[in-house]
């Protein structure tokens, strides 16, 4: 499984990526640069500062989505990663209906694919994830998807193969001279039964962003600059179970800056 799943996020990072034939492949990319600010977290230190590079495309057959967070404890000390960290998700899918050339439609459904995920942070935090995708046709929204994936968690803390569901979607909402933009996403890993101490635990996080488009109202440019917060809910936050030893139930609103380019 895991040598598959590696074979196939490489080969379709790099397909979207190759120069030589961008321009008939690469439809559209965009690259942004977020700063966030919060406090109340769970598990690490309380405070913290992250900085996040993101990066998004879609080419002929398919999509891309990565990010990189690195993350600052405002002064203070994590016992396993010091004072600050990084975590790194790369998210490639495959198009059903464009590489066979057939639409794949039915219902809210516009589009099938083959969705998968690598994440990976600092010491032993490693995960792979694949399975199917859909796109939809939702009225109002921007875009929403909707990824069920068989996530295999390694380390020293294994789960079983279990389903992670993770919709994604964006809203505009017109406001005055600009637009307030909400968008996210949702990791649901679902009922894991493996009970022995340590293993990965079910759990649920809900992250939406909530922007305004800031550039827009300044005239220097619309989806350029936004201003706004992140709400992050986590329950059972990076599969540990909560308890009255460690709370590990989440909720945090921080504020938020971000820039495209």
């Amino acid at each position: 499984m895991k040598r598959i799943t590696s074979s196939l996020l490489l080969g379709s990072s790099l397909l979207a990526t190759l120069p030589a034939v961008a321009e008939d492949l690469l439809l559209w990319h965009t690259n942004s640069l977020t700063y966030l600010y919060g406090k109340d977290f769970q598990v690490n230190p309380r405070i913290q500062q992250t900085v996040t590079f993101e990066h998004a495309n879609k080419w002929k057959y398919g999509d891309n989505f990565l990010f990189v967070d690195k993350i600052f404890y405002n002064g203070g000390q994590d016992r396993n990663k010091g004072k600050n960290t990084y975590y790194s998700e790369i998210s490639p899918r495959l198009s059903f209906g464009k590489i066979f050339d057939q639409k794949l439609e039915f219902g809210p459904i516009k589009d099938v694919l083959l969705a998968m995920t690598y994440e990976t942070g600092e010491g032993d935090n490693e995960a792979y994830l694949i399975g199917p995708g859909f796109d939809l046709a939702i009225p109002g929204f921007n875009y929403f998807t909707l990824n069920f994936y068989q996530r295999n968690t390694e380390g020293s803390r294994p789960g079983d193969r279990v389903w992670q569901i993770t919709p994604a979607f964006s809203y505009t909402i017109p406001m005055g001279r600009s637009d307030l933009l909400i968008d996210g996403y949702m990791d649901w890993v679902v009922d894991n039964d493996e009970s022995r101490r340590g293993t990965y635990h079910a759990n649920l996080h809900f992250n939406p962003q909530v922007k305004y488009d800031l550039g827009k109202a300044l005239n220097i440019g619309a989806k350029q600059l936004y201003v706004g917060i992140e709400y992050s809910y986590w329950k059972d936050k990076y599969g540990i179970e909560d308890s009255d030893r460690l709370k590990t139930n989440q909720s945090v609103t921080s504020a938020l800056i971000k820039v495209h380019f």
